[in-house]
């Protein structure tokens, strides 16, 4: 190892201009007011300590600290992006290790918030949806939007055993709610899991083919938060009804697990469209055993308004 550290010594001592970048970028790094702060704290750190160790100075000196020679974090100039340098001194050895910036943690708590918001075919608008971005003038919208909001402020760590049941005619903003509130709940670091019913008949029947069913339903039936949007649009058998979505509502209302629902139907008009199934079958205590459970899992608001989708 000796012949090389002199090898390179030699070397070092006879290219000038090597020499003079050397000491260029030497002043340079001593100079800058982040390294003069440094030696300021730690007067232990002498000249040959500080020249010793000047490529761990240079590197803590060259990278951005607060994100402010990044424009974003896919440029980030760091040689890891996404981490600031941060220096500690022990006795008269500098180390070096990298946490992460500002840009990185801000990215990661978006990141992390998105995926506490599972969906089953919903659009990205409504995945993307505030309740800052939301119409709040419309007098008739107002009650119910106050409402979901105070419900949404009064959810700690401790979930209620009851969701919402939001009704009301097309087009006035129920599906939106939906998603400004599981938005919202990420926030909290509460999962959930917004689904369009008909497509959701569609999956579990698609599910029977390549046998994961049960994985599903389990899935829908686990979720801390589970959200149905559109209850009654889906054209469904008896079988959906009572053996996947009774079966789904039947374990929540046990577990005391809130489920969301939006409809263009209150829970009478409901009611009835489950009474009769796809083949015309009658059964009224079927639909109303479903409506029950509804109404154990969640509370009744009903929102009215204009059709803002034209």
């Amino acid at each position: 190892m000796e012949p090389i550290k002199s090898s390179l010594k030699k070397w070092m001592n006879d290219n000038k201009g090597f020499q003079e970048r050397f000491n260029t970028i030497k002043e340079e790094v001593l100079a800058s007011p982040e390294i003069k702060e440094l030696q300021k704290q730690h007067p232990q750190l002498g000249p040959k300590a500080m020249e010793r160790q000047l490529i761990k100075l240079h590197e803590y000196q060259d990278q951005s600290k607060k994100c402010e020679k990044c424009p974003s974090l896919d440029e980030c100039v760091n040689i890891l992006p996404g981490f600031a340098p941060l220096v500690s001194v022990e006795g008269e050895d500098i180390k070096l290790t990298y946490e992460k910036c500002p840009k990185k943690v801000q990215h990661d708590q978006i990141r992390k918030q998105q995926s506490l918001v599972q969906s089953l075919h919903m659009p990205k608008e409504i995945l993307e949806a505030t309740f800052e971005r939301m119409d709040w003038e419309d007098p008739e919208r107002a009650q119910a939007v106050q409402e979901v909001v105070s419900y949404m402020e009064t959810v700690e760590e401790e979930l209620p055993n009851r969701g919402l049941y939001l009704h009301g005619p097309f087009g006035v903003g129920k599906t939106y709610i939906l998603g400004a509130l599981a938005n919202g709940l990420s926030q909290k670091n509460i999962a959930s899991m917004i689904v369009y019913m008909p497509e959701f008949v569609r999956e579990i029947k698609a599910s029977i083919k390549d046998d994961t069913i049960n994985q599903k339903v389990e899935a829908f039936k686990t979720i801390p938060i589970l959200m149905l949007d559109d209850i009654g649009a889906e054209s469904q058998s008896a079988w959906f009804r009572d053996e996947v979505l009774g079966s789904i509502l039947q374990y929540r209302m046990m577990e005391r697990l809130p489920v969301f629902f939006t409809s263009n139907y209150n829970l009478n008009e409901l009611e009835q469209i489950f009474t009769t199934s796809n083949r015309g079958d009658v059964e009224q205590v079927k639909a109303r055993r479903i409506t029950e459970r509804i109404r154990q899992v969640s509370q009744i608001i009903p929102l009215q308004g204009e059709n803002r989708r034209g």
